[in-house]
């Protein structure tokens, strides 16, 4: 080694590694393998020649360095193997001092630029700067160049506990914000471990890039540790999926892996085998969305629009119904609505597009909605669909002369005929029908009837804050004190259960964004869903920049991901969680006894949740009765950080 490249390193103390003793040292992104023997110091390389075993994990025995995993033997000072073989392991240059034990080590080199740091930087400058995910060994190359975009504030990464919770949060942030994040995993479990978030963006039409490592190209087939043909695995997931080879162009995967995610609102999926990642990019350049996206704001044929105009004119009870699909659309669809004085309805996916404090407002239609939203729907001679896909769950009746308008022409007419079917994006489609029915004062102003008929349900609920069985608080005095508290301008994340039905029916939205999980329905979704959004809230949309988030459980869907409240602390994600426990799974149980089953296994052994939340390090705050509730939720939403609210309910009195 020469002289001039060498920086010396203390290492250990004088005394530190006893007379026969071994132990890995890491400095300048070298760890060694120390070896004390017959009173001289060496520093080995740390990795056995052969699978790159830990050898300062090892053993002298008998004389020699022993291989902790398959106990091939080394010299502990010269690091030469026995019987003249040359499988040797490189030594560094020791020198031992009145202070202690120094390395000398070669000058770390400039970084070189590898095609996992062009990758990264395309992602970056294609507007992909959250991601979530663990780091680990079959993708430490990619997590570098990761780590270097983060170095330079161009990303931000979070580091989950399970990566079922990444893909959920990435799913999450791509239905708040119409952008991909990214999520990022090892090969095999690691990866597989992705798959259920994933479906669930697949199925919402959430835009995600899934970044997951490979073990090598070279033992690929024999059936290698950690081998998963990934391909197959996330085959109908991921409407485009391809692996990273020595000979891609790198730049271009990215650039068609985003550009697909985006135009398909759906999962692009990269696999990185491992040693690509670290091959040498040479000079090439990172890719942009410059020149490759087309604008999407697209016109419906003017027949299907003429259709449409004349069902609207020669209707008098008209009433829109909302759903996810037209969440960034609204701006138009109120117009329209208050052109045609109709009330507007929402699909459970869609609630809170339209404030319930909105004169045409109806809140949401169908299993977990209000008896004014099926009101209007009965009472309407047209019903006007936009982004809404007839989930039977959401009961839109086939028996109304109908229009619908969505981006995606497969989703028309997709479980039964439509009189009238418009493919085009639904706010162009709502400003050209406003411009042709503008002066047509045709129908029925339907302000007053949605007034009386919200009076009629306010009433309702307010009687049944009255219900107690001795059992836990009922639904609707949480979902009312959580009306009365939660910010107008918060973003919700809902799980799946009772809690989530109850939130549906109770809960009134001003200007809140609520995120769930619709077509999938995934119990543990609400807590990484938040995180996604927390995300989104840190970055420069001026829209959702600064805004509180907060996520509702029950005690089953919070189990699911409960560790990753570490993950909410060690960020400092200022996310309130408010959790519904009533130690059972409480729909199930209600499903069990509808359907005259037996209730059996629905019972769950909790821990005091509030408790956990104080050892994770967040605030965590018991509610035992109703006249608890709006003190425990002022002081977890000024809390500056994450915090739980564990509140004991009736699962009976949802």
């Amino acid at each position: 080694m020469d002289a001039k490249k060498v920086v010396w390193e203390k290492v250990l103390e004088a005394d530190e590694l006893p007379e026969g003793r071994v132990q890995p040292v890491t400095c300048h992104l070298r760890t060694v393998c120390m070896t004390h023997f017959e009173g001289r110091y060496a520093a080995l390389d740390n990795k056995c020649p052969h699978q790159g075993g830990p050898l300062g994990e090892g053993s002298i025995e008998n004389g020699l360095l022993r291989c902790p995993w398959h106990g091939w033997d080394f010299h502990p000072i010269t690091g030469r193997p026995p019987g003249g073989y040359d499988d040797g392991v490189d030594t560094f240059p020791v020198q031992v001092r009145e202070d202690g034990i120094y390395v000398g080590f070669e000058e770390v080199q400039e970084h070189v630029r590898t095609v996992s740091d062009v990758m990264a930087e395309t992602l970056v400058n294609w507007g992909v700067t959250s991601i979530f995910g663990m780091v680990g060994h079959s993708n430490l190359g990619l997590a570098d160049a990761l780590r270097i975009q983060e170095k330079e504030g161009k990303l931000s990464y979070y580091g989950i506990r399970h990566e079922g919770a990444a893909a959920f949060a990435a799913s999450a942030y791509g239905k708040l914000t119409g952008r991909p994040a990214a999520c990022f995993s090892i090969a095999g479990p690691g990866a597989t471990n992705l798959l259920t978030g994933l479906w669930d963006a697949n199925v919402d039409r959430s835009p995600v890039i899934a970044l997951t490592g490979q073990v090598d190209t070279q033992v690929l087939g024999p059936g290698a540790f950690q081998e998963v043909d990934l391909q197959a695995a996330f085959g109908k997931v991921a409407q485009w999926s391809q692996p990273v080879l020595h000979s891609s162009k790198h730049a271009e995967l990215v650039n068609l892996a985003v550009r697909s995610s985006v135009l398909n609102r759906g999962v692009s999926h990269l696999i990185f085998p491992d040693e690509v990642q670290t091959l040498a990019a040479d000079n090439a350049q990172p890719g942009s969305p410059q020149g490759r996206m087309p604008m999407r704001d697209i016109a419906p044929a003017q027949q299907s629009l003429d259709q449409a105009v004349q069902l609207l004119k020669d209707s008098k009870r008209p009433a829109i119904i909302v759903g996810h699909g037209a969440r960034f659309c609204m701006t138009g669809v109120l117009k329209l609505a208050e052109l045609l004085h109709c009330p507007v309805l929402t699909t459970f996916k869609g609630k809170g597009l339209v404030s319930d404090r909105h004169p045409l407002g109806c809140g949401v239609l169908g299993r977990s909605g209000t008896p004014i939203a099926s009101w209007f729907m009965n009472e309407s001679d047209c019903l006007l669909v936009l982004g809404a896909s007839f989930s039977n769950h959401t009961g839109i009746t086939p028996k109304k002369p109908t229009i619908q308008v969505d981006f995606d022409a497969l989703q028309l007419a997709r479980f039964h005929a439509i009189d009238v079917p418009v493919w085009g994006e639904i706010g162009v489609t709502c400003s050209l029908l406003r411009q042709r029915l503008e002066g047509m004062d045709h129908t029925q102003d339907q302000r007053a009837e949605i007034a009386q008929r919200w009076k009629i349900w306010r009433e309702e609920k307010q009687n049944r804050l009255e219900d107690d069985h001795g059992k836990g608080v009922n639904s609707a005095s949480i979902f009312a004190a959580l009306t009365r508290r939660v910010p107008e301008d918060a973003i919700i994340a809902v799980d799946v259960g009772n809690n989530t039905y109850s939130f549906g029916r109770y809960f009134e939205c001003s200007r809140q964004a609520i995120l769930m999980s619709g077509y999938l329905g995934s119990i543990g979704f609400g807590l990484p869903a938040a995180m996604g959004a927390w995300a989104a809230t840190q970055e420069s949309d001026p829209l959702l920049k600064g805004r509180k988030v907060v996520s509702v459980s029950g005690d089953g869907g919070f189990g699911q991901y409960m560790g990753e409240l570490t993950t909410l602390v060690k960020y400092g994600m200022n996310i309130t969680h408010i959790l519904l426990n009533n130690n059972e799974l409480g729909k199930i149980s209600k499903e069990q006894r509808s359907g005259n089953w037996d209730v059996w296994q629905t019972s769950l052994h909790n821990p005091s949740f509030a408790q956990f939340a104080q050892d994770c390090g967040a605030l965590g705050i018991r509610v035992e009765s109703r006249d608890e509730l709006d003190e425990a939720l002022n002081q977890a939403l000024k809390h500056n950080g994450p915090s739980l609210i564990e509140i004991l309910s009736d699962p009976n009195l949802v």
